[in-house]
């Protein structure tokens, strides 16, 4: 235990959080614009009671698990390993960092796919991307010239990240305010677009009946196609794992931190909500998203070109006016969203592996594959992690039948992917609150039995949402969909056992021989 003077001591040499900081620190820790037009595209209005369901019983509870978490292991590093570790056991702690390690190397497939479709509307004004091809062929175009793009990208990024050289993600972070800009002009644009069309949205909304219809036809009359869209919901949350480092930097834990996590859920999910509704307010669903060339890649583009093209209606403008405002606003928006993937690209290549090797026993990896050079990067890794995202960029791209069919695989296994980590924090959670001898100085679960049903209760939401994410493409005939959605989690989940089964093999070994040579 700390003295009270040296308590007083550390809180006059660190600045704590005030709540309205922590707020904003979960807000941007969490929330995605581009989750928006996206679930928009899936659902329509219909996307906004599940996110306030992914909210309630995955978004708030999760948040708090986490937050206990960090609290008591707040001395330790390796984050979520030696949570996991010292609750459940080692190898349980290693698979389930691997995996959350892994769900960043599928958001690296999507994202050095997908990243040609802004510099596409950078260029051009409009995502054209499927009509690329290479010399003219056949077989160099559309999803396969993505993919080899993707490839040739991928390792650009490797060399220069391997060279040391993160500096150019500390001016594309401009990316993120510009992001935020964006949400402002949306909202401000879309009330004035409302007022100036006397309250008329261009979608209709009809109360219960348009929050439980989808307007995606795909989705109507499926049960099982709108179960799967909470994974959608769960992964537009993701990043909450981040919070768990913030209890001990804010005022007043025990009554601002659960204050924090309440309100920051209820902005985030008001926040979802409201856009969401205001995107219905300038976009009518079958005259712009109604037509095959629409994909999970490029709809955020569709959405905000036509914000602009919708603005200068509203206001009397000319069709000509209206096209270039839309091209404009396309290249805009291009930029922002090109600026902010290139820094997270750049940070997003080297940090989750950094801190996979940095938390685990050096001796688990093979070779030299957990070397850190003199400048902290992990060389050796990168170069394999960059063989492997490659490999799985060209079976994707050569797999694929359209563009559309291209997105939805790579969109299906980021959000599989980043999601089934998250069971292994919640399953873990009733154990860790078993522990003895263990500083729990936040407590948010006061008793053993709060503790094991939020538990399995965020490990049931994250296993059904998942399986009828990955079940339903299937269902509906596409095979495709469903065995890359369950090939990610499966293939690293193996790989990650086979690897730490190997180390256990490899210690028992040594200490035996060590044994045999004392006996000598």
């Amino acid at each position: 235990m700390y003295s009270e003077a040296s308590t007083s001591e550390n809180k006059m040499k660190e600045k704590k959080l005030g709540l309205m900081s922590l707020i904003l620190m979960i807000f941007t820790s969490v929330y995605g614009f581009n989750n928006i037009p996206r679930s928009y595209y899936l659902m329509g209005y219909a996307a906004i009671p599940w996110f306030v369901i992914a909210g309630i019983l995955f978004f708030i509870p999760f948040a708090f698990m986490v937050a206990e978490f960090g609290s008591a292991f707040r001395h330790e590093t390796g984050g979520m390993y030696s949570w996991l570790s010292n609750s459940v056991g080692p190898k349980y702690a290693f698979v389930g960092t691997f995996m959350w390690y892994t769900s960043y190397v599928l958001w690296m497939v999507n994202v050095s796919s997908g990243i040609w479709v802004p510099v596409s509307n950078l260029i051009f004004g409009e995502d054209n991307t499927s009509k690329w091809s290479l010399f003219g062929s056949e077989l160099l175009s559309g999803s396969r010239l993505l993919g080899i793009m993707a490839v040739i990208f991928f390792i650009f990024i490797t060399y220069f990240d391997a060279k040391g050289i993160d500096k150019i993600s500390k001016v594309t972070s401009i990316g993120g305010t510009a992001v935020l800009v964006i949400n402002i002009m949306v909202f401000i644009g879309s009330i004035v677009m409302i007022i100036a069309r006397h309250g008329q949205l261009e979608q209709p909304f009809l109360g219960m009946e348009s929050l439980k219809t989808p307007l995606n036809a795909a989705y109507q009359g499926s049960p099982i196609m709108i179960l799967s869209f909470i994974v959608y919901a769960l992964f537009a949350y993701g990043g909450i794992e981040a919070v768990g480092g913030l209890v001990d930097k804010t005022e007043n834990p025990k009554k601002n931190f659960p204050k924090g996590i309440v309100s920051a859920a209820i902005v985030i999910v008001i926040g979802y909500a409201l856009l969401i509704m205001l995107v219905g307010s300038f976009t009518n669903y079958n005259e712009i998203l109604g037509t095959d060339s629409i994909t999970l890649g490029n709809v955020s583009y569709v959405i905000m070109s036509n914000f602009a093209s919708a603005f200068g209606k509203a206001f009397g403008a000319s069709e000509a006016a209206q096209v270039a405002l839309a091209h404009g606003f396309a290249r805009v928006y291009a930029l922002i969203m090109l600026l902010a993937l290139m820094g997270a690209m750049f940070t997003l290549v080297y940090s989750p592996l950094k801190q996979l090797i940095d938390g685990t026993p050096k001796e688990l990896w093979p070779g030299k594959m957990g070397e850190i050079a003199e400048d902290g990067m992990p060389k050796n890794a990168m170069w394999i992690q960059c063989a492997i995202v490659s490999v799985m960029v060209l079976l994707v791209s050569f797999g694929g039948d359209t563009m559309q069919q291209f997105f939805l695989i790579l969109t299906a296994m980021v959000n599989v992917g980043m999601t089934v980590p998250y069971m292994f924090i919640s399953f873990a959670f009733p154990k860790f609150k078993k522990m003895k001898n263990v500083d729990r100085s936040f407590v948010v679960y006061k008793t053993q039995t709060s503790a094991n049903i939020w538990g399995y209760i965020v490990t049931l939401t994250l296993l059904f949402a998942n399986a009828f994410a990955i079940i339903q493409p299937a269902l509906d005939g596409d095979i495709k969909t469903t065995f890359w959605s369950l090939s990610g989690p499966v293939i690293f989940g193996v790989v990650a056992w086979i690897i730490y089964t190997r180390y256990e093999k490899r210690v028992s070994s040594g200490d035996s021989a060590d044994r045999k040579e004392d006996a000598a």
